[in-house]
């Protein structure tokens, strides 16, 4: 489960596509949370709510970690904790950190492509063409 902090501004829901583009980039989020060193689950879960705030509940975010694993990019093992119950600790494999580079230079290309888009819709002065303007150009 995914809850997010911002909500539609319609209702006290979160916003159906906000949910959705948050649950696509959850694989990399929980990638680059392991980028400076192991972690165990309920520090990933913190991290990422701490960092970007993505709000992951256990169950979001083990079979995320399992199927990661499962592909090569992570891994893991139990480690004995000094007070409590032992920890699964996550680490980025060689491969792991190879994907992570090309998703995130996937992402930031495609981030600032659409940050180029909206701009004028975020900022109505920037960029704004009169009808003169537009009509100038066809003339």
């Amino acid at each position: 489960m995914v809850r997010l902090r911002t909500r539609s501004s319609n209702s006290d829901t979160p916003d159906r596509w906000e949910a959705q583009l948050r649950k696509g980039a959850l694989e990399m989020a929980a990638l680059a949370s392991l980028w400076h060193g192991r972690l165990y689950g309920l520090e990933i879960i913190r991290f990422l709510e701490g960092e970007s705030q993505l709000i992951l509940a256990e169950g979001t975010i083990y079979p995320i970690l399992n199927r990661l694993r499962a592909e090569g990019l992570l891994t893991s093992e139990w480690v004995e904790a000094e007070a409590g119950h032992p920890r699964k600790y996550y680490s980025l494999t060689e491969s792991g950190r190879l994907r992570l580079m090309k998703m995130a230079e996937a992402w930031a290309t495609f981030a600032a492509g659409l940050s180029r888009l909206l701009t004028p819709v975020l900022n109505p002065a920037v960029g704004t063409v009169t009808t003169q303007e537009k009509q100038e150009v066809f003339l």
